[in-house]
């Protein structure tokens, strides 16, 4: 018994000393196969409501004209990286739910915590673009249009990615630089840095603290861009002397503080702390992994009349158009 234990683990671990290739194991959520079964239907209901809130968000400003502002290109933009961001963990997450085999390759979990931090920090950077926005058509309403012009708009998502991806690097290059020994256990349902650290048979101090670092760069800077911008909007805001023009301004901001409340809290409690509680770690995960990208598509339509015109508008060119075919 004792050896086959041990032939057991030798297997589980799969190291081969030759090439440092590694393959670890996701936990996931649960490893009660009913559980397993209940995680794998909410996952697969709220990822399909992922790629159809945020299809329907791009298609809608893509048809309508009205919509062809910096404003819902920006949302438009955040719809890719809201699908795109919840496309790198759950459609593994569900496989896994369902399969006995829950490995995962080392190569395959660095690109999982790269491409997570690439589109996460883009995201980031992106909230804060779209706060100057909403700064720039409030408080300077009339030069709105010339600085924030197309050619802008495309060379700031532009830097948004090129800020995302210089984040990434610093979230990854740490996490290669460990020394993995066993065990190969990832308590967790995608891979992260702070999982892999708690494996790692290195120190994990200089990692932990580049990677505090790092994402407390991002934090920071994200969070006086979007502070001062709406210090900036409260007080020109407050100005107004029309009730109507205040709730007006108001509301083309209260959607955008909502998501970034959504998106910065439980990115803060993640990743501008030590590893802690694994719980947390994963209820945190969940939250703005898929709750946060399903929840967006629904506070901008909800909260956006333009939107919700658009889209009723829509419904009616593919009732118009289905009744054509039918005749």
């Amino acid at each position: 018994m004792a050896i086959a234990n041990s032939v057991n683990q030798v297997d589980r671990l799969e190291v081969r000393n030759d090439t440092g290739f590694t393959q670890f194991i996701l936990l996931g959520l649960s490893t009660n196969p009913d559980l397993q079964i209940i995680f794998f239907v909410l996952f697969l209901v709220m990822y399909l409501l992922i790629i159809t809130g945020n299809l329907l968000i791009l298609v809608t400003i893509y048809v309508d004209s009205q919509l062809h502002s910096p404003m819902y290109f920006f949302l438009a933009h955040l719809s890719i990286l809201d699908l795109s961001f919840s496309t790198v963990t759950v459609p593994r997450s569900l496989v896994n739910f369902l399969s006995h085999n829950k490995t995962i390759s080392f190569a395959d979990c660095i690109a999982q915590v790269f491409f997570l931090h690439f589109i996460g920090g883009t995201e980031c950077f992106h909230l804060t673009l779209m706060a100057y926005d909403r700064y720039v058509a409030i408080c300077n309403p009339l030069r709105y249009t010339t600085i924030m012009s197309r050619r802008v708009c495309l060379l700031l998502v532009f830097f948004t990615w090129v800020g995302g991806f210089i984040h990434a690097f610093g979230q990854t290059f740490p996490t290669i630089q460990l020394s993995f020994c066993g065990p190969n256990e990832i308590n967790h349902f995608f891979c992260d840095a702070h999982p892999l650290f708690l494996l790692a048979c290195s120190s994990t101090l200089m990692s932990e603290v580049v990677d505090m670092l790092n994402s407390g760069t991002l934090t920071l800077v994200c969070f006086v861009v979007v502070f001062t911008s709406y210090v900036h909007i409260i007080s020109t805001v407050l100005k107004i002397r029309s009730a109507e023009g205040r709730q007006k301004a108001f509301s083309t901001c209260a959607s955008h503080l909502l998501v970034v409340t959504l998106f910065f809290i439980p990115s803060v409690f993640t990743y501008m702390r030590p590893p802690g509680s694994v719980a947390a770690d994963k209820l945190l995960s969940i939250f703005f992994n898929i709750v946060t990208p399903w929840l967006n598509p629904f506070i901008y339509t909800l909260r956006n009349e333009k939107v919700r015109k658009a889209m009723k508008k829509l419904g009616g060119r593919k009732v118009s158009f289905l009744g054509t075919y039918m005749n």
